[in-house]
C-alpha cells in the first residue's frame, strides 16, 4: 500500500508574525512610571569637614513613630497642623528667640537684600513608619515651603510661583526661600 505524503505547512512567514508580534505588544504596553518626591539632594560630603553645629532653635524636629504618629518639636502633633507649623517657624520673627535667627542676605537674581530665617526642618520616622504616612509628611513639609514661595512671589512680582516664567525670578524665589529639610536615617525611636 502507497503511503501519502502528509502535506507540509510552510513555515517560513512565521518568524516573521512571531516579530510583528511582539512589536505591537512592546508598542502598546505601558510602563509604569514610578513618582516620587522631587528634592534636590545636597552634594557628598567631604571626610574631613567639620560637623556643623546648629542651634536648638534654628531645628523644628518632627519624628513619626511606628503607630504614624507626629511627635512636632517634642509635642504630640497631628498631620493637619504640620504645614502650619513648619509655615510659621520659618517666617521672621524679630526679637523672638523661641524662633530660629534670621540674618540678611543679597539675593542677586532679585537685586534686593532680605531677612533669611536660618530654621532647618529635622524629620525623623521610624523603621515602622507606613509609606503613606511618611509621603503625607513629606508632601505636608513641600507643601508649606511651595505657600512660602508663592507668598513671597505674589508680593514681589503679583504672580504665584508656579506661574512664573523668567528664569531669573524663578532663581531668585529659590534663594530666598531654600527648601531646608534635614531628614536622618530610620531607626528604631519607639511605638508609644
Amino acid at each position: 500500500m502507497a503511503r501519502k505524503a502528509a502535506p507540509e505547512i510552510n513555515a517560513g512567514s512565521m518568524a516573521d508574525i512571531a516579530f510583528l508580534l511582539l512589536i505591537f505588544f512592546l508598542v502598546t504596553t505601558t510602563m509604569d512610571v514610578d513618582t516620587g518626591i522631587t528634592r534636590k539632594l545636597p552634594p557628598p560630603v567631604e571626610d574631613n569637614v567639620e560637623d556643623i553645629i546648629v542651634k536648638d532653635r534654628n531645628i523644628l524636629k518632627v519624628l513619626i513613630n511606628s503607630h504614624d504618629r507626629l511627635l512636632i518639636d517634642g509635642k504630640p502633633g497631628d498631620i493637619s497642623m504640620l504645614k502650619r507649623i513648619a509655615i510659621d517657624f520659618m517666617a521672621i520673627h524679630p526679637n523672638d528667640a523661641s524662633y530660629p535667627e534670621y540674618k540678611p542676605k543679597f539675593i542677586e537674581e532679585l537685586g534686593l537684600e532680605m531677612d533669611m530665617s536660618q530654621g532647618i526642618i529635622s524629620l525623623k520616622n521610624d523603621r515602622g513608619t507606613s509609606y503613606e504616612m511618611y509621603i503625607t509628611v513629606q508632601n505636608e513639609l513641600a507643601s508649606a515651603f511651595h505657600e512660602m514661595k508663592d507668598e513671597l512671589s505674589m508680593r514681589l512680582f503679583g504672580l504665584k510661583y508656579d506661574q512664573l516664567i523668567d528664569e531669573n525670578k524663578i532663581n531668585g524665589i529659590n534663594s530666598a526661600i531654600p527648601v531646608r529639610i534635614s531628614e536622618a536615617e530610620p531607626e528604631d525611636i519607639g511605638g508609644k
